[in-house]
């Protein structure tokens, strides 16, 4: 069912969703792929996340998918997702089966990512970067897919009201991007309406 639902087109988010964070006007441009891996364990699918160590100079503390810049040398946005996943938590590609990709997202930092869904088929090894995660866990696919779980927040900075998603899971704070990315594959696979 997830391959079938990620093959069609996936929904552009509507500017005025509040789980879109736009880039700020005249922002200069970083493209970016990040890597949404799906995981079974046993009866369930989970998705694995990172938390970025707090030292970084992008996004630090944050709750992430592995994922990063787009180099010269990759031929796409799903290499990008590949490599940076494979640099950041030592997940080999070969372990991941492509499935889709979700609506890019851009941001007030400047990035414009492009989500990839893939399915890591266990058995596997990790081996997180010290440097970028401080650490990698997994979730239940099905906890993200219920529209109730999302939470509309705001906060006040440089003179402006900005709007993002959030959804907490088990004292852990997700928010931002990667909320509305969990947000977009809640939608592409009809937890919520679209």
């Amino acid at each position: 069912m997830i391959t079938q639902r990620l093959r069609h087109p996936a929904p552009e988010p509507e500017q005025n969703d509040l789980h879109v964070i736009a880039l700020k006007e005249g922002a200069r441009v970083t493209e970016a792929a990040v890597l949404v891996p799906l995981v079974r364990r046993g009866a369930l699918v989970n998705v694995l996340l990172t938390q970025r160590t707090a030292h970084l100079s992008d996004h630090a503390g944050q709750i992430s998918f592995p994922g990063g810049r787009v180099e010269t040398a990759d031929s796409s946005r799903e290499e990008t997702a590949l490599r940076e996943t494979e640099e950041e938590i030592g997940l080999p590609r070969a372990r991941i089966a492509l499935l889709g990709r979700l609506p890019n997202y851009e941001i007030p930092s400047g990035f414009r990512i492009t989500p990839v869904v893939g399915w890591a088929e266990p058995p596997f090894e990790l081996a997180p970067d010290p440097f970028e995660v401080a650490s990698v866990f997994e979730a239940p696919l099905a906890y993200f897919l219920d529209p109730a779980n999302y939470q509309r927040r705001q906060y006040h900075f440089r003179g402006r009201h900005r709007h993002y998603m959030a959804v907490p899971f088990e004292g852990r704070y997700i928010w931002g991007a990667t909320a509305g990315m969990l947000y977009s594959l809640c939608r592409m696979l009809d937890g919520a309406p679209q």
